[in-house]
């Protein structure tokens, strides 16, 4: 089984180039603006697409990502609808691989085999669920596989070589390197300390390995690109969205065109990363 994911890093390895992974949350300020980032970051350069799936209580984000959460939520925001906006974006675009980010519970209270089910025929192509240990690999991970999603851990500087195999044992799609101990957007990532993280990690596994914490800028997503195979950025983003709002935090005509313009400069400092490597 090749998902949308498989296929997209096969052909980065073949053009010699690192992921630009972006991170957006579902239904920020409101689904339908939501929905109009969500199909303006592929031109932007965006490879892979990761949707957070709003939750009440997100305890690995910053206050960044949680104020996105809550002001999604505020707007009507639900499981649901996040599978109707997938839905959408895939009448016009199949090709670009999208991934949910978030917390088991919405999944649970939805029911994981509707989810999967359901998250499959929208278009989904993989999950990264972040209070999920691999112990819990029975709950959502294996069934997810079954269904044709491929399930993205998550290791970080604490993850040794000990705890490594348990992290890899069921993941598919991509490794997430988090650069940083802590949460979202909290400091800068290192690229000395992520090169010699990444090349530890593909010491375990085969599979790309992509950073993600700490990327604001184009400088910084290059020197990531540059020891990994992708840079991960959200929070940067979703502070340009939020930057972008009325006083009252509703979308305004710079919403859509504050992310894509960020993405589209994140994007070439990606691309520029592997020509400056070799």
């Amino acid at each position: 089984m090749t998902t949308r994911i498989d296929a997209r890093f096969a052909e980065l390895a073949k053009q010699g180039r690192s992921a630009f992974v972006t991170f957006v949350m579902a239904g920020d300020p409101d689904p339908a603006t939501s929905l109009d980032i969500l199909k303006a970051l592929p031109k932007a350069g965006a490879d892979i697409i990761e949707i957070g799936m709003p939750f009440t209580d997100p305890m690995a984000d910053g206050p960044s990502i949680q104020a996105a959460g809550l002001r999604a939520l505020k707007g009507g925001m639900t499981l649901k609808k996040t599978l109707e906006m997938v839905r959408s974006f895939r009448k016009d675009d199949n090709a670009t691989p999208l991934v949910l980010m978030g917390y088991y519970n919405p999944i649970y209270i939805y029911g994981v085999d509707k989810f999967l089910a359901d998250a499959k025929a929208a278009g989904v192509d993989g999950l990264i669920i972040v209070d999920l240990p691999p112990e819990e690999d029975t709950e959502l991970c294996l069934p997810a596989m079954k269904a044709g999603l491929n399930f993205i851990r998550l290791a970080t500087p604490t993850t040794d070589d000990k705890r490594l195999p348990a992290v890899l044992a069921n993941t598919s799609g991509f490794v997430y390197y988090v650069s940083i101990t802590g949460i979202t957007g909290a400091a800068a990532a290192d690229a000395t300390a992520v090169g010699e993280a990444v090349a530890r990690i593909k010491r375990h596994t085969k599979l790309p390995v992509c950073v993600g914490f700490g990327i604001r800028t184009p400088e910084a997503a290059r020197a990531i690109a540059e020891s990994s195979s992708g840079a991960v950025v959200g929070t940067a983003l979703v502070d340009a969205l939020r930057g972008s709002l009325d006083a009252e935090g509703r979308a305004t005509a710079r919403t859509v065109p504050a992310v894509a313009d960020l993405a589209a400069a994140l994007a070439q400092g990606v691309r520029g990363a592997k020509q400056a490597a070799e």
